[in-house]
């Protein structure tokens, strides 16, 4: 029998299958069975595309946008995402430094192995989203986690990143705001940021800034804005959370020259230019207001307080209301050891298995996020299952003793 740990590469039996799909699936399978199963799983908006988008895609096909396009990406789009982020970012980047790509998680692995060689360190701040440690790992760098906790509210300080760079410190990765804290960095945190990664001139920073249209409390802040950070910050961004086109898969990048055109010569490599009628439709998203986006940031917020409220009304639950995002990361560490029945918990990903198995609502255990105390919720849902969900979890949690 053929031996296939002998013959799979180890950069991909080093990376373990995503728990989020995981947990999705299962909670799929049991609503496939007739089971009323709550997920508070994915982060995709419930939303649909505005109706203005779908249409500019379209009449983009229509014109005869159906073809390879660029690699970089169409120029009409690298030109309206140029005007974008400097009149909303701040941000000053030719076309020739910007590469679209198919979804944000490319332009994260463009920018990995343009930067990564093997055991170059990758310091990520948790609790971060899992995919920046599977892409890191298979690019061939070396994964370094920064411990955050609640009281800081799950940011890191200047000091802990400090004491995590050393010689080998290539890059530094984070979201903001945060997926799944919901944290959303001030001026000042990330300035004092920018202080150490000054000192240390080696150091590249990759900013993912995906959920920038999704804040509640504070006004969201590009890294690359701050003094010296133009050149040394990769900013990701991408189409699929603020305007809700998560199956368009539309994501971008913006970098230094020398940076941006590595970028681009890994994606011609591992695939080709975005879709073009979708970098059309693109273009007309970014022309229009962002009437939209509001609104729809606007229903997340109020899911936020409700989803907040809700939680902190159980016994046993730790929660710190996020800024931003569609996330919510509560510390459920104080219901482990515990039994209910002949079910005992001992992990938080015992946990989720069992609300979901038992209890019929789907959450995502916070380890695969780097921190096992924590379980992450989606609110990306309608008022009535957040309800529902937490409703089920508060009676779940209280069989246990």
């Amino acid at each position: 029998m053929t031996d296939f740990d002998q013959i799979l590469s180890k950069s991909t039996r080093g990376v373990e299958d995503s728990i989020i799909i995981k947990m999705a699936q299962r909670a799929r399978d049991l609503k496939s069975k007739g089971r009323d199963v709550v997920s508070l799983t994915i982060g995709e908006p419930d939303f649909d595309t505005p109706q203005f988008i779908k249409q500019a895609a379209t009449d983009a096909m229509d014109a005869g946008f159906t073809h390879y396009s660029p690699m970089p990406g169409m120029p009409q789009l690298r030109e309206a995402l140029s005007a974008k982020l400097k009149a909303e970012n701040g941000l000053t980047y030719s076309t020739d430094e910007i590469v679209i790509t198919n979804g944000a998680k490319q332009a994260i692995t463009n920018a990995a192995f343009a930067l990564l060689d093997p055991n170059d360190e990758v310091i990520m701040p948790t609790p971060f989203w899992v995919a920046y440690e599977g892409i890191s790992v298979m690019a061939g760098g070396k994964p370094v986690i920064l411990k955050t906790t609640s009281k800081d509210g799950f940011k890191m300080t200047p000091a802990a990143l400090e004491a995590a760079v050393t010689d080998r410190t290539k890059l530094l990765i984070f979201s903001n705001p945060c997926n799944p804290s919901g944290a959303v960095y001030t001026r000042d945190e990330l300035e004092a940021l920018a202080a150490i990664v000054r000192k240390h001139p080696r150091m590249m920073v990759m900013s993912d800034e995906i959920y920038e249209y999704i804040v509640f409390d504070k006004p969201h802040v590009s890294f690359g804005t701050l003094e010296g950070m133009r050149e040394r910050t990769i900013t990701i961004n991408g189409f699929s959370k603020g305007f809700a086109m998560t199956g368009w898969r539309l994501g971008f990048l913006a970098a230094a020259f020398p940076v941006a055109k590595a970028c681009a010569k890994v994606q011609g490599t591992f695939t080709a230019g975005a879709n073009a009628f979708v970098q059309m439709a693109g273009v007309i998203a970014l022309g229009e207001s962002r009437e939209e986006c509001r609104k729809m940031t606007a229903s997340y917020h109020s899911r936020r307080d409700l989803i907040s409220r809700l939680l902190a009304d159980i016994p046993g639950v730790s929660v710190r209301p996020p800024n931003g995002t569609f996330y919510i990361f509560p510390d459920v560490s104080a219901h482990l050891g515990k039994t209910a029945g002949n079910h005992r918990v001992e992990t938080v990903e015992d946990l989720c298995m069992w609300l979901l198995d038992e209890h019929d609502v789907a959450t995502v255990p916070g380890g695969a996020f780097g921190d096992p105390d924590c379980l992450r919720m989606s609110f990306a849902c309608s008022e009535e299952d957040i309800e529902k969900g937490i409703g089920r979890m508060k009676e779940a949690l209280g069989l246990l003793s």
